[in-house]
């Protein structure tokens, strides 16, 4: 027998389960197989059970219909095809065979991280939550910063719709003129996922819920061919009823009209506004429609306006504890900026009679007391009022506000009064007060304390009045 006779002959008597081996490979294949499948599937069940967090839906979904402002639980971030994966609540859910989990875009969904602080975030965006945007200027800027002059990093197309996200703090747009605009900054979001900020004079803002974009109510109506009322209400400027009391009586706080309290119905806009000293308040609303005589309601909003008379309307609303609350503007027979121009005129011809009968006035005891013709004073030598009057820091120089007016009973004795305002000194303790009248030889000044003083009137003096008197001073 030859060797390699030998050696197959060896081999095969070496090997008698050889004929079994290609079953027991094909065995162990299929073992390895199904152990990868099982532990995929192990892998994959424990990826769909576990969460990364909760978030907060910013734009609605259109199926299933989520509305944005949603709290959203995260199961996977994939930053390959830039979205999230979210669980769908069984609200959104008609039955349990309906999908459980869909992908948003990145930038159409905030991740917060616990749901606690989804929960705050959502509480936070509640109030802008369902407000978009159409635009109706071609072109319109989106920018990085509430500012005209800041950086564009988009251009809006007409008709595109953008989500608001919030109100924001920036300066006024101004119009071709120099006039500023009418309107507020929002930070916005472009459906592409670009963030910006808009200013909203170009915007048409309405309240969408979820669904298909296509069936929010964009486009807002009113009943103005059928209701002059409502005509006469939206042409004209609703202004604080203090602002009547002032133009009644003569006693104009320019600080006070400079705020421009007021009752905007927004119709441009589809923005209802409140601005008073103690409220602040939007309402965005879809429509106008009547809702009684001369009262009508804002479509998708709790807000409510009533004519009383031509000249005063009766604006109501749920206020934060979700009481009734009603408030009346008046229609003013005077634009604010007149009487604003009339009460400065008033100021710059009181000032003048005292500038033009000085301008330095002199006391033996007092010192002296020089006026500018920019409204500004110099008084120097009044040690003797220090501290009591004039605080130790003071300097002697300041400005001349001539924003006081007298109660009757005072105007027989005085011409008026005037507050000093002190500079170098801090602003709680910066103003001294005077009524004060002019005669042939000086300046009589009396110390009006600060009691006395209520909104912009003298109605009192004090029990023990402090009164100086100041020769014109010739020199």
């Amino acid at each position: 027998m030859s060797s390699d006779k030998k050696e197959e002959s060896g081999l095969q008597s070496y090997s008698p389960y050889r004929k079994y081996a290609p079953s027991c490979i094909a065995a162990c294949s299929l073992l390895t197989a199904t152990c990868y499948l099982l532990v995929t599937l192990a892998v994959l069940l424990l990826s769909s059970c576990s969460r990364l967090g909760w978030g907060v839906l910013l734009w609605s979904t259109e199926e299933p219909p989520i509305p944005s402002g949603t709290m959203l639980p995260v199961y996977i971030k994939s930053n390959i095809d830039s979205v999230w994966v979210v669980g769908v609540p069984d609200t959104f859910r008609k039955d349990k065979k309906d999908i459980n989990k869909i992908e948003i875009p990145l930038s159409q969904f905030e991740f917060n991280g616990s749901r606690k602080k989804a929960k705050k975030r959502a509480e936070a965006f509640a109030e802008y939550a369902h407000v978009y945007a159409e635009n109706m200027q071609d072109g319109l800027p989106i920018r990085d910063n509430p500012d005209n002059n800041s950086r564009r990093v988009y251009r809006l197309r007409t008709g595109e719709i953008i989500k608001i996200l919030s109100l924001a703090n920036g300066n006024p747009a101004i119009s071709a003129s120099g006039e500023p605009l009418p309107g507020d900054w929002y930070r916005v979001l472009t459906h592409d996922g670009v963030t910006g900020f808009c200013f909203s004079y170009r915007l048409k803002l309405f309240n969408h819920g979820a669904g298909p974009m296509h069936d929010a109510p964009v486009r807002r109506e009113t009943a103005l061919a059928s209701d002059p009322d409502l005509e006469m209400v939206l042409s004209r400027i609703w202004s604080s009823e203090s602002y009547l009391q002032m133009a009644n009586s003569r006693r104009i706080n320019i600080t006070e009209l400079e705020k421009n309290w007021r009752f905007d119905p927004g119709q441009d806009v589809g923005i209802a506004r409140i601005i008073m000293p103690d409220l602040e308040r939007e309402f965005v609303y879809e429509g106008i429609y009547p809702d009684g005589e001369r009262s009508w309601r804002f479509e998708g909003a709790n807000l409510q306006m009533t004519l009383r008379t031509n000249t005063t309307l009766a604006v109501q609303f749920l206020d934060t504890t979700g009481a009734n609350r009603t408030m009346l503007f008046t229609a003013l027979s005077i634009d604010v900026d007149d009487l604003i121009i009339q009460e400065n005129a008033r100021r710059e011809s009181q000032f003048a009679a005292i500038y033009e009968q000085g301008p330095a006035f002199t006391s033996n005891n007092y010192g002296t007391i020089t006026f500018s013709e920019t409204g500004e004073f110099l008084w120097t030598g009044y040690d003797l009022l220090v501290p009591h009057l004039i605080p130790y820091e003071a300097t002697g120089k300041g400005w001349v506000h001539m924003d006081l007016f007298l109660t009757q009973s005072f105007e027989e004795r005085y011409d008026g009064a005037f507050t000093f305002e002190l500079a170098d000194v801090p602003a709680y303790n910066s103003r001294v007060r005077f009524m004060y009248s002019l005669d042939n030889q000086g300046l009589r000044l009396e110390v009006v304390p600060e009691f006395a003083v209520e909104d912009t009137t003298v109605t009192r003096r004090s029990t023990s009045p402090m009164v100086l008197y100041f020769f014109t001073d010739n020199s």
